[in-house]
């Protein structure tokens, strides 16, 4: 479980609260609008009406205590900039930030933030490889250009008896697992022929990965 401090609480703001939620995590949520706050109520251990470029408003957070301090202010990159500066200024442990440009990102990242989000970027992104594919289920980015991929068999592989070593030294890629009958398993122990509906978990180079399916 970890403390934190979630500032600002328009659509993104919420939906951030509402899984950290789920989590279990304790979050404090800022935002300058109490119809905001009062939304968000249900999902959040405390809340405080205020802005957050006040830095008396912040210091009295006590921002220093929580493990991640997140600016989710989507509408005015002033105030998220001043907001990200200001935490850190004051010793918050990890600043991470919203932005909706690549600028924005480069100025967050100079004046504060630890690290940014994108979600308008990141969602497009995710949306044309999903729905640019007849396989690809899902995606997970990792650093070092890898990714995982949740995809179903493409159609010449049906049929097939799934061979590690062949995918390994022909594409360059690592099948981590396959869901048979809704049975999620390690390649091992499986030796059937794949079938349309089965699931595979495999990970390489993005770029491998992209070219191959």
């Amino acid at each position: 479980m970890k403390s934190i401090l979630l500032i600002g609480l328009g659509r993104f703001g919420k939906h951030i609260a509402i899984e950290l939620n789920k989590l279990n995590h304790q979050v404090m949520a800022v935002d300058i609008d109490e119809e905001k706050v009062e939304a968000a109520l249900p999902f959040v251990t405390g809340a405080q009406i205020g802005d957050s470029t006040n830095e008396e408003f912040l210091y009295d957070l006590g921002v220093r205590n929580f493990d991640v301090c997140i600016v989710a202010i989507g509408t005015d990159f002033q105030s998220s900039l001043e907001t990200a500066y200001l935490l850190k200024e004051q010793g918050a442990q990890k600043v991470v930030a919203r932005a909706s440009r690549d600028v924005q990102e480069k100025f967050l990242l100079r004046n504060g933030a630890d690290e940014v989000v994108y979600p308008e970027k990141d969602m497009a992104k995710w949306t044309a490889i999903r729905y640019g594919s007849d396989n690809i289920l899902d995606y997970i980015e990792m650093e070092g250009d890898y990714a995982i991929f949740e995809m179903t068999p493409p159609e010449d592989w049906e049929g097939e008896r799934i061979d590690r070593e062949y995918m390994q030294k022909k594409y360059d890629l690592n099948l981590m697992a396959i869901k048979h009958n809704g049975e999620m398993m390690p390649p091992a122990n499986y030796d059937g022929p794949l079938e349309k509906d089965d699931i595979l978990m495999i990970f390489g180079k993005y770029e491998e990965l992209r070219r191959c399916f």
